[in-house]
């Protein structure tokens, strides 16, 4: 098997990157998204800085990125992050590879807190954060409805250990 690595997002995987957020998006278990966004949507709504992909070869595995939470002055140290792996990839350490390689970034830029909010029924993804360092700060109950049920959302985080 060939090693993952892990790389700078860039224009050219796009299709591949968009094509991975379907399939998490499809999963039903990923997101409160029902479709996925088109190219400009994607790239308007997360910082470039820290857009990465997993690559084996030159397919791409997976992908991770962070938006910020806020545009208040406050918050310039707090992002929230996503993380997806291509079906096909999953249960190869791909997820867990990209996270550290985002968290080793936000940690670099200063970022003092990365948080994520998961579907309790996505017992991978809390799996993974858990093995990457996240807590859990606490469940919100019925935050939102998504096809036609309430769904409750587990709020992670992880403090920076070298941003203090």
């Amino acid at each position: 098997m060939t090693p993952v690595t892990v790389a700078a997002m860039l224009p050219e995987h796009a299709a591949d990157v968009l094509a991975i957020y379907r399939h998490g998006i499809d999963g039903g278990d990923a997101t409160f998204e029902t479709t996925a966004p088109d190219g400009a949507a994607f790239d308007a709504a997360r910082l470039p800085e820290h857009r990465l992909v997993a690559l084996d070869g030159g397919r791409v595995l997976g992908w991770a990125a962070v938006s910020p939470v806020s545009d208040r002055c406050a918050y310039a140290g707090v992002v929230e992050h996503s993380v997806y792996v291509h079906p096909e990839a999953r249960g190869r350490g791909v997820g867990l590879t990209l996270l550290r390689a985002l968290l080793a970034s936000t940690d670099a830029a200063g970022i003092w807190t990365v948080q994520s909010g998961v579907f309790p029924e996505n017992t991978a993804s809390l799996a993974l954060h858990a093995r990457a360092g996240f807590r859990v700060v606490g469940t919100r109950e019925r935050l939102g409805r998504h096809h036609g049920r309430w769904r409750d959302v587990v709020l992670l985080e992880r403090r920076s250990p070298v941003v203090g």
